[in-house]
């Protein structure tokens, strides 16, 4: 803990060493983009982006998870994901999955569990590619499920508002993106 107080103390002098102008990110908050991410510490959205203080407006979640959208029972992070496109008017929207994810390797292990499917102990790594088709299949449904909120659909239709799906490899660093067309993640 220590570690952070320290960096918290001498955080303007961070900022002022990297040129970012705290005085005119407190006056105007427009982000670049909305970045939706797990809330795992190991994936961090400014350090992937390289975003300066007031680029970026992030959303982390357990998993990355956008529930679906129900009026009648309004959540957190609808209501943030409404601010940003209807107040902030941000123009694009990141859903950005990772590998080692504990919300996908947890729901793809409780899909074999209840499909009566079982590792073998003598391959103690078949899941592997699956679960990184697993954490690509999962961010593209965030994706869908962000794509139905009422404040969203106008937006895409009248091409203000571009949606992304990105999945970041923490073991390389690598941070791959969705190509519709080519029906696959790339790299950026």
């Amino acid at each position: 803990m220590q570690y952070l107080i320290d960096q918290a103390r001498v955080f303007r002098a961070r900022a002022a060493a990297h040129t970012v102008n705290l005085a005119a990110v407190a006056q105007h908050h427009r982000p670049r983009a909305m970045f939706i991410s797990c809330s795992d510490a190991r994936v961090v959205p400014a350090l992937i982006t390289a975003a300066q203080p007031g680029d970026l407006f992030e959303l982390r979640t357990y998993g990355g998870v956008i529930p679906p959208y129900d009026a009648k029972t309004p959540t957190g992070e609808g209501r943030t994901m409404e601010y940003a496109v209807n107040e902030l008017h941000v123009s694009d929207i990141i859903v950005c999955g990772h590998s080692d994810c504990d919300v996908v390797t947890a729901a793809m292990h409780n899909s074999l569990a209840t499909s009566g499917i079982t590792e073998s102990d003598d391959d103690p790594t078949p899941l592997i590619g699956d679960l990184t088709a697993t954490g690509h299949w999962h961010v593209l449904t965030q994706l869908d499920a962000l794509s139905n909120y009422p404040c969203v659909a106008p937006r895409l239709a009248d091409r203000s508002l571009h949606l992304h799906a990105w999945f970041h490899d923490i073991d390389t660093g690598t941070t791959l993106a969705h190509h519709a067309r080519a029906s696959a993640f790339l790299p950026l």
